[in-house]
């Protein structure tokens, strides 16, 4: 999977296209991802104890992961990423369109 837990993504298509957010959840084997602020859906929640409040919450639902691209700062839009290696053998992952170093 392109995408990582806690990477900065841009949504390509959908109701939330352009939205911005971090990635919470990766779900590899389903191929989608948890991003935060992105798919909100409400949920009716009934309460399972004695004192606890039921409710309508708001809650985010997994889409899938080739509806985002990783987001770049240095070219301020989601991107293609590229995997190089460095001199000392480590394995980063690169902007496919400026180069910059993706965290």
């Amino acid at each position: 999977m392109h995408v990582k837990k806690g990477d900065k993504v841009m949504v390509n298509s959908g109701n939330d296209a352009g939205k911005t957010g971090e990635v919470l959840v990766a779900l590899p084997k389903e191929n989608k991802v948890i991003v935060k602020g992105v798919n909100v859906r409400k949920k009716h929640m009934k309460p399972r104890r004695q004192g606890e409040a039921g409710g309508i919450i708001e809650k985010e639902i997994a889409i899938n992961a080739s509806k985002v691209n990783v987001y770049c700062s240095k070219c301020g839009k989601g991107v293609r990423v590229k995997y190089e290696t460095k001199k000392d053998g480590t394995k980063v992952r690169v902007c496919a369109k400026c180069g910059a170093e993706l965290k």
